[in-house]
């Protein structure tokens, strides 16, 4: 926890002077979505308040919208923890991720396409992969994820699509092996873009489909192995 704590204190300074529960939100958001906080873990109200230089009450307020978008739970007598997710929520989340993803690209209309995001996110990934660290590379293609959505210019689509990625991440946490998770998608993320590129918004959309279905598959499957597992006497 320590370590989180001084990687959440470095983003004190995107508080500014008018602290808000919704920028505190939107800061623990973002380090869940990116990994920080693995599921299961306890959210010290003592630390993170000190690390962001927030009052308890506004750090409570935090909590509370971030418990209502189902990324934290509160336990009785026993404080605020990341929410560990159930397969029908991995599903439900592969649910929200097609019928939205696949709706931008659908959508896009004429060539060409604003893809600098995207061409990004590909290089993140192949840059992380080169240094073995697979949870950056599926940091990265969250953040591919996130680019393709943006493609849609909604500001209401990216907020609902920021809370279902961090929740996306939560999921990831309980693979255990995140080189043979990730990997697959690395060349998957480039045979996307090449195909936006190309103007084959159409071409897009089936690999898309396929893309999601198979990930879906993946995650499921380790699911249910580990849930197995955890269960077993």
């Amino acid at each position: 926890m320590a370590e989180q704590l001084t990687g959440l204190a470095d983003d004190r300074a995107l508080l500014g002077r008018t602290s808000t529960a919704e920028r505190v939100s939107d800061i623990l958001r973002s380090r869940i979505a990116d990994g920080y906080f693995p599921p299961g873990t306890r959210l010290s109200e003592d630390g993170i308040g000190g690390a962001l230089g927030v009052s308890r009450n506004t750090l409570r307020e935090a909590f509370r919208l971030l418990t209502h978008e189902r990324l934290l739970v509160h336990e009785l007598n026993r404080g605020v923890f990341v929410r560990v997710l159930t397969i029908e929520d991995v599903e439900d989340i592969y649910r929200t991720r097609s019928l939205v993803e696949c709706a931008v690209v659908r959508g896009l209309g004429e060539p060409p396409y604003a893809l600098d995001g995207l061409s990004a996110a590909v290089a993140e990934g192949r840059q992380a992969a080169a240094g073995n660290d697979w949870k950056a590379v599926g940091t990265a293609n969250i953040h591919f994820h996130r680019e393709l959505v943006a493609l849609a210019g909604s500001e209401r689509t990216d907020e609902l699509m920021r809370s279902v990625f961090a929740e996306l991440r939560l999921a990831f946490h309980i693979v255990d092996d995140p080189h043979a998770l990730h990997e697959p998608y690395l060349g998957r993320n480039q045979e996307l873009l090449r195909s936006l590129e190309g103007g084959d918004r159409r071409g897009a959309e089936r690999l898309l489909e396929t893309y999601l279905t198979d990930s879906l598959e993946r995650v499921v499957e380790v699911y249910r192995r580990r849930v197995g597992e955890d269960s077993a006497p």
